[in-house]
């Protein structure tokens, strides 16, 4: 999955996010409680260590702190690491999932809907059947 490419269009779920601006082909949100004090080398130790997962492909790995009011995101870029930092200005609290030993693989949509102060498991919307036997 690609927000943005040369090629391609900017997914419509992300149009009014900086994200929208960023390629990527996979979205981890690093579940849990992670210390808002790590800069790049903390998080992609995390990433290696606790998730077994690598920091320099072309994922967006997410983390969110305690306080569930603001969010670091990091993305290598081939040169270098990307650091995006959210601080929410409005009493607002992200819906984070808090399983410590997850890194969740999500998909645009779910990614707005969690900038949006919604849950990424939401009960009313339409979940991908996956594979349909027709007969």
């Amino acid at each position: 999955m690609m927000f943005q490419s040369k090629s391609r269009p900017i997914h419509p779920t992300l149009r009014n996010s900086v994200l929208s601006e960023i390629a990527v082909d996979n979205i981890f949100i690093i579940c849990g409680y992670t210390d808002m004090r790590r800069s790049i080398d903390g998080l992609a130790a995390t990433i290696i260590q606790s998730y077994k997962l690598d920091p320099c492909s072309r994922a967006l790995y997410i983390f969110c702190g305690r306080k569930s009011d603001r969010i670091k995101a990091l993305l290598f870029e081939g040169d270098g690491f990307l650091l995006l930092y959210k601080r929410l200005e409005n009493r607002g609290r992200y819906q984070w999932p808090r399983r410590e030993s997850e890194a969740r693989l999500i998909t645009p949509q779910q990614l707005r809907w969690l900038l949006e102060g919604l849950s990424i498991n939401q009960p009313r919307a339409f979940q991908n059947v996956g594979t349909v036997a027709v007969v």
